[in-house]
C-alpha cells in the first residue's frame, strides 16, 4: 500500500516509518518540513529513491475487475436464461433440433451483445486511466526537475501553477494568488483561495486553506508545497477505497425481470403438470404422449425473445449515452438512470461540469440565441431559430469587441491544461470568466465562415 500519513513524532523517527495520522493543516509549515525531514529545497535523489522503495508509487490501488471469462459467464446469470437453457436441453433430448438451435442462438446472441458492450466500457475506462497520468515539477538535488507523479514521495517539494492538477496531498508553504478548484472533494463550485497559515485542528476539509489535495485543479496563481500523503492515503484515495466497498444491488429492471421469471416458471410448470394429469387421468392418453405434449407446451410458453429484446434495448440506451460522453459499465445501469425522477443538489457545480455558457446576446436590434454547451468554442448565432450572418448585426460585433473580449483571461491561460489534454477547454480563473471568451470564439468562427474576415478586421 503506497503513501504515508505521519505523526507528530515524525521528527523523532527515521524517515520511512509509517505512524499514526497527524493533522498537517494545524501545524506551521516549518514543523511539517522538519517532521518529514525535508526542506524548501526538497529531497536528494537518494532519499527519494529510498522512500519510493518503502512507500511504493504514488498511485491509487486498482481493484481487480472481472476477467473476460467472468464477464461472459455473467451474461448467463439470469433466471430467464436458465429457463431457456433448460428448454434447449429438453428439446435436444426430444431431438427437436430446429427448436434447440433457435433457443441456443437467442441465448448466445444475447450474451454476446452484453459481453461486447461491457467490454467497450472497460476499454474506455482503461483509456481514461491512461489519460490521467500526470507529471509534477519537484525540487530534487536543489534543482527543479519534471518527473512522473507516480514517483512522488512524502517530503518532496512540488511547484504548482495555473492549469496544473495537484499530484498528491500537500502542505503549502509558498503561495501567490493561488486558487484551487476542490469541487470533487467539497462540492464548492468556486475555487478556494489558498494561504500558508495553519488552521484550526478540527477545520473541515473545505476550510483547510493551507492544504492542496490530490486530484484538484489549480485555477489561478502559483504555489509550492511539501507532499504529506500519496497514493491510497490521500483524500481522493480514501474516497476510492470507500467506493470499492459499495455493495452492488439489483436495478429495478432486474428485480422485475427476476420476479417475472419466477412467476412465469411456476405458471409454466403448473400448467404442464396439470395438462399431463388431465390427459392421463381424464382423457386416458398414454403417459409418454402426454409427457411429450406437456414438455412441448412448456417450451412454447417460454418467451425466448424477451432476453434478447431487453439486452438490445439496453444496448441502444448505452450507445446513446456514449454519444454524450457517458460510460455505462453494466447494461442494466442505464435503466437505473432512466428511473431517476428527481435530482437534489445544494449548489451548482456539484453535479454539473461547473461550466457557464453565454446563451443570449441582447441588442436594440434583435435578441440572438447562442448555441453550444460548455467552454468548447463551437456554436451558432440564431434569431427566432434561424441561423444568421453576424455581419448583419454590427451592434453584436461592437458588444463582443468592447464588452466581452476584455474579459478574456491573460494570454496563455486559456487552455492552460492543454499540456494534459488538448481537447479540454478550461478557463484559467472561474467558470464565469470562461463563458465570455467562448462566446467571442464562436462569433469569430461564425464571422470567418460567413465573410472570410478575421475578428481583428471586423468593423462595428
Amino acid at each position: 500500500m503506497s503513501g504515508i500519513v505521519m505523526s507528530q513524532a515524525a521528527s523523532e523517527s527515521q524517515p520511512g516509518q509509517e505512524m499514526p495520522g497527524i493533522q498537517f493543516h494545524a501545524l506551521d509549515y516549518n514543523e511539517v518540513l522538519r517532521a518529514l525531514e525535508s526542506g524548501p529545497a526538497g529531497l536528494t535523489s537518494e532519499a527519494a529513491t529510498a522512500r519510493v522503495r518503502h512507500y511504493g508509487p504514488n498511485q491509487l490501488t486498482l481493484h481487480r475487475g472481472r476477467t473476460a471469462l467472468q464477464r461472459l459467464l455473467q451474461q448467463f446469470h439470469n433466471l430467464l436464461i436458465y429457463l431457456l437453457l433448460g428448454a434447449a436441453a429438453i428439446t435436444a433430448l426430444l431431438q427437436h433440433w430446429v427448436d434447440t438451435g433457435v433457443i441456443l442462438g437467442v441465448v448466445v446472441i444475447n450474451a454476446l451483445i452484453g459481453f461486447i458492450q461491457e467490454g467497450k466500457a472497460e476499454q474506455a475506462l482503461a483509456a481514461i486511466r491512461r489519460l490521467l497520468s500526470l507529471k509534477a515539477v519537484v525540487w530534487r538535488d536543489q534543482r527543479q526537475v519534471l518527473i512522473p507523479a507516480e514517483q512522488l514521495v512524502p517530503g518532496d517539494v512540488v511547484m504548482l501553477q495555473s492549469g496544473d492538477r495537484v499530484p498528491a496531498d500537500m502542505r503549502l508553504f509558498q503561495v501567490k494568488n493561488l486558487r484551487i478548484e476542490e469541487a470533487s472533494l467539497t462540492g464548492e463550485s468556486l475555487p478556494a483561495e489558498k494561504d500558508i497559515a495553519p488552521v484550526a485542528l478540527r477545520a473541515p476539509l473545505g476550510d483547510r486553506t493551507c492544504m492542496a489535495y490530490a486530484g484538484t485543479l489549480v485555477r489561478y496563481g502559483q504555489g509550492s508545497g511539501v507532499v504529506v500523503a500519496t497514493g491510497d492515503h490521500t483524500e481522493i484515495g480514501r474516497i476510492s477505497e470507500l467506493l470499492a466497498e459499495v455493495e452492488r444491488i439489483e436495478t429495478p429492471l432486474l428485480r422485475r425481470i427476476a420476479g417475472f421469471s419466477k412467476g412465469l416458471s411456476a405458471a409454466i410448470v403448473a400448467i404442464a403438470v396439470l395438462t399431463f394429469l388431465i390427459g392421463v387421468r381424464v382423457r386416458d392418453y398414454s403417459a409418454v404422449d402426454m409427457f411429450m405434449a406437456a414438455v412441448g407446451l412448456a417450451v412454447a410458453a417460454i418467451p425466448e425473445g424477451l432476453p434478447a429484446i431487453m439486452t438490445i434495448t439496453l444496448a441502444i440506451g448505452v450507445q446513446r449515452m456514449a454519444r454524450r460522453n457517458a460510460i455505462i459499465r453494466v447494461l442494466p445501469a442505464v435503466e437505473t438512470l432512466g428511473s431517476v425522477t428527481c435530482v437534489c443538489s445544494d449548489k451548482t457545480g456539484t453535479l454539473t461540469r461547473n461550466e457557464m455558457t453565454v446563451q443570449t446576446v441582447a441588442t436594440h436590434v434583435a435578441l440572438l440565441h447562442v448555441s453550444g454547451v460548455g467552454y468548447e468554442p463551437h456554436g451558432e448565432f440564431l434569431v427566432e431559430g434561424r441561423h444568421v450572418n453576424v455581419a448583419d448585426y454590427p451592434a453584436v460585433a461592437e458588444l463582443l469587441r468592447w464588452v466581452i473580449a476584455p474579459a478574456w483571461p491573460m494570454p496563455g491561460r486559456w487552455c492552460a491544461t492543454a499540456r494534459a489534454a488538448a481537447w479540454w477547454w478550461r478557463p484559467a480563473i472561474t467558470p464565469r470568466s470562461g463563458a465570455s471568451p467562448s462566446c467571442w470564439r464562436k462569433w469569430s468562427a461564425s464571422r470567418r465562415r460567413c465573410c472570410g474576415v478575421s475578428p481583428a478586421s471586423a468593423k462595428g
